[in-house]
């Protein structure tokens, strides 16, 4: 569902990803791990077609980002880090209007948003402007945006940073119901924790290079680390 193929982007003479290949299947949930600096945002914002490859490509369901970006973006749930809403208008409204951006017809937006509001706990706020909301309202906002025309493959760009405990179990509790669906995700996170409670599979990024990969047990296995935090330190250790 979600592919990368020898994909590198370059900016002069630095390769923030370099040369990378995974795939994640319907129905997975995939990590992705590394150092600040180390790719991961890059390479979520390539398969995002926000930003062009320098060479290779990568795919979601066969449509290849730099052949057919306008079916990759119909094809995805995209969270970026920064979550960007308007602040003038309250999450009902703003679900609404990305709804008809994606070409939800009129006949089933108003349950999708419906659905939405509920699934994420956003009832209590939902009349609320978003720029009056707190981080963690604004980022189960900024989730159910990029859900709203229930796409097949999700790309999620530490989908739980700044949250607190509460707002942190919705988006778990979603991304196990989105892969109960049959839904390819692909989410980046410092968080070791929610990696292993999680992903069905692992990888580690290290100066734009996919440097292991595995469930969070081989990994550990692969190191001889008791857990994945020193796993990852091992891991990427050995190449800074």
């Amino acid at each position: 569902m979600i592919e990368f193929q020898a994909l590198t982007k370059a900016y002069g003479r630095l390769k923030a990803v370099d040369g990378l290949s995974l795939r994640v299947e319907p129905g997975e949930v995939y990590a992705l791990l590394g150092p600040n600096g180390a790719g991961k945002t890059t390479a979520l914002r390539c398969l995002a077609s926000l930003l062009t490859p320098t060479s290779g490509t990568a795919s979601v369901g066969g449509a290849a980002v730099y052949d057919d970006p306008l079916e990759v973006r119909r094809r995805i749930g995209f969270l970026s880090a920064s979550m960007g809403l308007y602040d003038r208008l309250t999450p009902v409204e703003l679900l609404s209007y990305f709804g008809r951006l994606h070409g939800v017809p009129d006949s089933d937006l108003e349950r999708r948003v419906t659905e939405l509001v509920r699934v994420f706990g956003i009832e209590e706020f939902s009349d609320q402007r978003c720029g009056t909301l707190s981080t963690g309202q604004r980022q189960r906002v900024s989730v159910a945006r990029a859900l709203v025309h229930d796409p097949p493959a999700l790309i999620l760009d530490e989908p739980t940073m700044g949250l607190d405990v509460l707002s942190g179990e919705v988006i778990y509790r979603f991304i196990e119901d989105e892969r109960a669906r049959g839904k390819a995700i692909l989410f980046s996170t410092h968080q070791m924790a929610e990696v292993e409670f999680l992903a069905d599979r692992v990888g580690v990024l290290s100066a734009g290079r996919l440097v292991a990969e595995g469930t969070s047990a081989s990994l550990m296995v692969q190191t001889g680390q008791s857990s994945l935090a020193r796993a990852f330190l091992a891991l990427v250790g050995e190449r800074t």
